[in-house]
């Protein structure tokens, strides 16, 4: 028969080691690149540390292919999204699957806009079947895409401060509309 005292002492080194393993997983959910979300880029560390950075959260991809760019600006709100006006630019390849993490440094704490193209077979042009979103995910016509019309700079800017997430889903051309993917089976 074992003594009373070595029961609780195991059970004690159980529960102890249970708990351990429960605050691992709760530290790691609260992680920037945990959630199932690849962080990509040549600057990942900078969000594993205190930025300034965006860490800009892509989804609703059409399909696995090509490469992801995204490029920040900051400056001037009413060049936003002008042709060479961006702070930083990042291509990365379209990973197989989930959603797509990259760390946008920028050089201080203050406001920016974000955007994402989707360029499905790496042409390195726009394509009919490329993609794209902006911070703030505002919601865009088929004519102003057309028309290259840029949304109000207050429905995409971005107040960074330390990492700061900033979430883009993806759009498409889908017939005679311009949306999300799931916008289609609506």
């Amino acid at each position: 028969m074992r003594p009373r005292t070595a029961i609780a002492s195991r059970s004690y080194e159980v529960m102890s080691k249970l708990v351990a393993v429960m605050v691992g997983a709760m530290i790691a959910a609260g992680l920037p690149g945990a959630a199932g979300a690849a962080m990509l880029g040549p600057d990942a560390a900078v969000c594993e540390g205190s930025g300034p950075a965006m860490l800009v959260r892509v989804e609703g991809f059409k399909k696995r292919s090509g490469v992801l760019r995204v490029q920040s600006y900051g400056g001037n709100p009413n060049r936003y999204f002008d042709k060479g006006a961006w702070l930083k630019r990042i291509d990365v390849p379209v990973p197989v699957s989930g959603s797509v993490d990259v760390c946008v440094p920028v050089p201080a704490n203050g406001t920016y806009a974000i955007s994402v193209r989707h360029d499905v077979d790496a042409s390195g042009k726009t394509g009919m079947n490329d993609g794209g979103g902006m911070s703030g995910n505002p919601r865009m016509s088929l004519f102003d895409v057309m028309f290259k019309r840029k949304p109000d700079p207050r429905k995409v800017q971005v107040t960074v401060h330390g990492v700061t997430r900033v979430p883009v889903t993806l759009n498409y051309v889908q017939g005679g509309s311009f949306g999300p993917i799931a916008m289609a089976s609506r």
